[in-house]
């Protein structure tokens, strides 16, 4: 059948080509036609951008060509003998890319997406369900910890949103003021420009009691940050990395590793795709501090959205034609102020 789909076919490449894929379907596949899809800029900017080196590198995971992508909402068109996470006619949430239909194996997550919830947030979501990591990662055994959120983009916004939801006292750090407005008008009260490391204590102590905070957020990826972020970490806090450190930055480590070893620090990473899909059949091999599943966290992310606890909608900035990508890619790329996310219409 044809389709098109989106591909970054270089550096600063990207078209939406016609194509064919064979609509057989194996017992374990569905057919789905795509309604929304959202752009993780995140991502698919590293890509587009080549900041990703392994772009380059024949075989690897992004290799150019690519076809981006893994936040869409679409209707399922078939089923395979197999499929029972749903049925031909459902509306459903997966880590489908961007592109007018495409095959999906039920192994990887499919989620219904429940009534009342816009298929364009529904796919915006997915960028909760990154955010989220963090929470899931974190030992939240403190009654009300403190948390700081570093860096307010849209993955941090919902991670600090997530925090707030449960209960911390979030404090969101962001040098820009539009994202700290942004992050302000989705509940989080507290939020600060960060800057040089007295201005940061001093600002954490006038809004938390004290310059040290029981966990610390990286959602930026930035080693400089990262490391500013383990010099606010309480004694027996835990610093969560969710953001992927992408540049190369020269330095040495040893005082680093010796504030996490004095000051009994944990540092853990909260990369998603860590964490099983569905809920495993037993507990067996997993710890159960805190984990949770890919689809156990989505179905939370969809309730707090219809619950009107997670606010997703107003960093949806632009509403597009699939045709218009390379506009949403330089727009987020250039003017990230005003582009904050991108649902893209097929």
């Amino acid at each position: 059948m044809k389709i098109c789909k989106a591909m970054i076919t270089g550096q600063k490449k990207v078209e939406i080509q016609d194509a064919e894929i064979d609509g057989n379907l194996g017992p374990d596949e569905l057919l789905v036609k795509t309604e929304c899809s959202f752009i993780s800029a995140g991502t698919e900017l590293s890509i587009y951008t080549a900041k990703e080196e392994a772009v380059f590198q024949k075989g690897a995971w992004c290799a150019y060509p690519w076809n981006p992508g893994y936040a869409n909402v679409g209707t399922v068109e078939a089923v395979g003998k197999s499929v029972t996470r749903t049925k031909a006619g459902g509306r459903v949430f997966t880590f489908g890319p961007h592109s007018s239909h495409f095959k999906y194996s039920q192994e990887a997550l499919v989620m219904p997406v429940p009534e009342g919830i816009d298929s364009g947030i529904a796919a915006a979501s997915r960028m909760a369900g990154v955010a989220t990591a963090a929470m899931a990662m974190a030992d939240r055994s403190l009654h009300r910890p403190t948390v700081a959120v570093f860096g307010l983009g849209m993955v941090g916004n919902l991670a600090a949103q997530s925090f707030r939801i449960l209960g911390a006292n979030v404090v969101g750090i962001d040098p820009i003021q539009a994202r700290r407005k942004l992050a302000e008008a989705c509940g989080i009260r507290s939020t600060l420009a960060g800057g040089e490391q007295k201005m940061l204590e001093e600002g954490l102590t006038k809004l938390t009691g004290s310059s040290k905070i029981d966990i610390c957020i990286d959602a930026v990826g930035h080693t400089p940050v990262l490391l500013q972020a383990l010099s606010v970490t309480a004694n027996v806090g835990q610093l969560i990395l969710l953001g992927t450190p992408r540049a190369p930055v020269s330095g040495n480590m040893t005082s680093a590793f010796n504030e996490i070893h004095l000051r009994n620090i944990t540092v853990r990473g909260a990369l998603e795709w860590c964490l099983p899909v569905y809920p495993p059949v037993g507990m067996f091999g997993y710890r159960t501090l805190p984990l949770l599943s890919l689809f156990d966290k989505q179905k939370m992310i969809f309730e707090w959205i219809r619950d009107g606890q997670l606010m997703i909608e107003p960093m949806v900035s632009h509403r597009m034609p699939s045709s218009k990508i390379g506009d949403a890619y330089e727009g987020l790329l250039g003017n990230p102020d005003k582009f904050t996310g991108v649902v893209l219409e097929w």
